[in-house]
């Protein structure tokens, strides 16, 4: 690999050091050598507590990148606003101006309940396609080849009829790198293969590095998600359409999922957690 990129997950489901704390969300900071960027900024300011502790400065952040709309992703925004004063903020407009709701495990409001006031002049909107410093580019995912996460069923927006299933309009995808392709997926939601596929589409080469959430959960009693059969089938096209990728997941990638991943994987795939460092 030859981009040089040095990663450090600030926020995440999992933590192995108990100097840090963990929650139900995903940050990375992201150094390319140009730039600092965060990747998401999780469900609180957790993250910046973190990053005091891993020697990051949070002043020092050029771009944040968020994902898609939902709070363990975008929460922690209002906290870093009150914290850098210089950094752009790049997502999709549609991750502000629409509500979100989960029924999984009850219902529960998911939204960014705040509009942002003074610092909306920091956002980039992108809704289509962006190109950055001619090495970072931010993009709708348009593929529909694959299936999406069965979780999605559990995941909802608010509209004038009422709920009804989140499109996930608002979901982008981050890539950075001008010889191997690092990919952050976020959640993942209209499905890794997917966004895999738009990736390639855009950027005309298969990605080096994809890091992120797949949104492949684990099942228990009540709800089924994707099968073993199903993950299995999942992990052999990338295994066989993406040999030379690596891939690093956690966060909305369930442990059993993961290890059926591994089995296929072995050491192109890495579990990630809180406080997980990795030069890339």
């Amino acid at each position: 690999m030859r981009n040089n990129f040095n990663i450090t997950v600030l926020s995440d489901n999992r933590k192995l050091d108990e100097m840090l704390e963990s929650e139900h969300g995903l940050c990375v900071f992201l150094d390319t050598g140009k730039h600092k960027i965060l990747l998401d900024t999780g469900a609180s300011g957790l993250f910046i507590r973190n990053a005091g502790r891993l020697g990051i400065d949070i002043r020092e952040i050029d771009y944040v990148f968020i994902s898609h709309g939902h709070a363990d992703h975008i929460g922690g925004l209002i906290y870093f606003l009150e914290v850098n004063s210089k950094a752009k903020i790049l997502l999709s407009e549609k991750a502000l101006n629409q509500r979100f709701f989960s029924l999984r495990n009850g219902y529960r409001n998911i939204s960014f309940d705040s509009e942002l006031g003074k610092s909306r002049e920091r956002c980039v909107f992108v809704e289509e396609e962006l190109h950055l410093d001619g090495y970072i580019s931010i993009f709708s995912c348009h593929s529909t080849s694959f299936m999406k996460p069965i979780a999605n069923g559990t995941l909802f927006k608010d509209s004038r009829n009422g709920l009804e299933l989140d499109d996930f309009n608002h979901e982008l995808v981050f890539c950075c790198g001008s010889e191997d392709l690092f990919v952050y997926t976020g959640c993942a939601h209209k499905g890794l293969m997917n966004i895999l596929d738009s990736v390639r589409k855009v950027k005309g080469k298969k990605p080096g590095i994809v890091l992120g959430g797949f949104h492949l959960l684990d099942s228990k009693p009540g709800q089924f998600f994707e099968t073993e059969l199903e993950i299995l089938q999942i992990g052999e096209y990338l295994r066989n359409m993406y040999s030379k990728t690596l891939f690093f997941t956690g966060h909305c990638t369930g442990i059993q999922s993961f290890e059926v991943l591994k089995k296929q994987f072995n050491k192109k795939i890495e579990s990630f957690y809180t406080g997980y460092i990795a030069q890339l």
